[in-house]
């Protein structure tokens, strides 16, 4: 059966294939918010892809989940989406990243680098790699719904890139152990393909290790061919100044104000509907 969200990303594929500028539009205003905060972005992406999923993907719903929901999440989810016609729900996790380095889980437990280390320093045998892939710490390698918008800030380029983690599994031939250097604190566990190359990477979880020296990555310049593009490769995105000044200028007028800027809003979004209809 087809897996929810793998449902949904081609759903949502196909809908920018066909309508590119909804998505360019979209990501234009999010990477904005940078201009107000490096990571404004980020919190900001979570509103603005659930409700573009609300306005432009008809058979789909998606709430946010905020943030003071955290301790109570079962999963690392940033947004849920309900696929209105099979009446699934499953969770997403939204990613704003610049391109490079990704995490796809925090491992908050050590889970993954605990399993890891019991098979020494180097892993190759195939029956060996499968039984770890099966294992309950690797759950969240197959099971979380990434979603990441990816950007270049520099060229103004970004991308939506999925992670092919049915690929990197079958892809996986040595699994080895680098001890600290580099600019690292912590080792780290490397997952290589035949042809060695990189594929992604379970660091370090212990108690002194900060979010960034902790959990599964990847990266999406490095392991670009365990990646595929929604957008269906890198898009142009330019800054909207103008909406920079809406929110300026929105936190210092009262609710009456917002009320007629959100009308306004309301009826260009529904022009929009009527001409991708």
């Amino acid at each position: 059966m087809q897996n929810p969200y793998h449902e949904f990303t081609k759903r949502l594929t196909l809908l920018i294939n066909k309508n590119p500028r909804l998505i360019t539009t979209t990501l234009s205003n999010i990477f904005t918010m940078r201009l107000i905060g490096n990571k404004t972005h980020g919190d900001l992406a979570e509103i603005a892809i659930a409700e573009f999923i609300n306005q432009y993907m008809y058979d789909y719903r998606s709430t946010h989940v905020g943030k003071d929901l955290y301790r109570a999440k079962s999963h690392e989810e940033d947004i849920t989406i309900k696929n209105e016609l099979t009446e699934k729900e499953f969770p997403v996790s939204l990613k704003a990243y610049g391109k490079g380095p990704l995490q796809l889980s925090t491992d908050k437990m050590s889970g993954m680098f605990t399993l890891l280390s019991q098979h020494g320093k180097s892993i190759s045998e195939k029956k060996t790699i499968e039984k770890i892939y099966s294992n309950q710490a690797f759950s969240s390698f197959h099971n979380v719904n990434i979603l990441p918008l990816i950007y270049d800030e520099k060229t103004q380029l970004c991308n939506i890139l999925v992670f092919n983690s049915e690929k990197a599994r079958q892809s996986t031939y040595l699994i080895k152990k680098e001890i600290a250097g580099s600019g690292r604190k912590h080792p780290v566990y490397k997952f290589l393909d035949k042809a060695g190359n990189y594929i992604c990477e379970v660091r370090y979880g212990g108690t002194d290790a900060n979010a960034l020296q902790r959990g599964l990555w990847t990266n999406t310049m490095r392991a670009s061919s365990f990646f595929e593009s929604v957008t269906g490769g890198w898009i142009s995105y330019s800054h909207n100044e103008i909406l920079v000044s809406l929110f300026s200028h929105a936190l210092v007028c009262e609710r009456d104000g917002h009320q007629d800027a959100l009308s306004k809003i309301k009826e260009n979004i529904e022009s929009i509907r009527r001409i991708i209809k």
